[in-house]
């Protein structure tokens, strides 16, 4: 019988866990450029 191969199990958990990570990422991101291209800045107060 086989031996498992934990070196590779670990590895592929880390690579999931990186994957997840950037995608997490690109979704704030996506958030927040969408939310500054949504709303605008509300105007500066008048200058007296």
């Amino acid at each position: 019988m086989a031996k498992p191969n934990y070196s590779h199990q670990k590895r592929q958990r880390e690579l999931a866990a990186k994957k997840k990570r950037e995608e997490k990422l690109q979704r704030k991101q996506q958030r927040k450029e969408e939310e500054s291209t949504t709303t605008p800045s509300p105007p500066p107060p008048p200058a007296e």
